[in-house]
């Protein structure tokens, strides 16, 4: 494979997997830490409502694993392959 498309899957695979991420690992810790995310507006009333910490660690756990394909990719596709060493084979006398 060509370092050129090594450089682009790994721009590719941040722009759509690190980017998003990101975003959910910081809503998931706002989530796990209890921060109330939604206000419904019901006649008047206004009641503010927190999800369960448990769907916060589950945001979190799916960002890192998100954050680690841009790295993977990286390292596969970027990586100096080892140069094959061809020695001539002697024939037995």
């Amino acid at each position: 494979m060509n370092r050129t498309v090594g450089i682009v899957l790994t721009i590719v695979t941040v722009l759509c997997c690190a980017c998003p991420g990101l975003a959910l690992c910081v809503s998931g810790a706002a989530i796990a830490a209890g921060v109330p995310l939604s206000t419904t507006s019901i006649t008047g009333g206004t009641t503010t409502q927190s999800y369960p910490a448990t769907y916060g660690i589950g945001f979190i756990c799916l960002s890192i694993i998100l954050i680690l394909i841009p790295v993977v990719v990286g390292i596969l596709t970027l990586r100096q392959k080892p140069a094959s060493v061809d020695s001539p084979v002697v024939p037995p006398s």
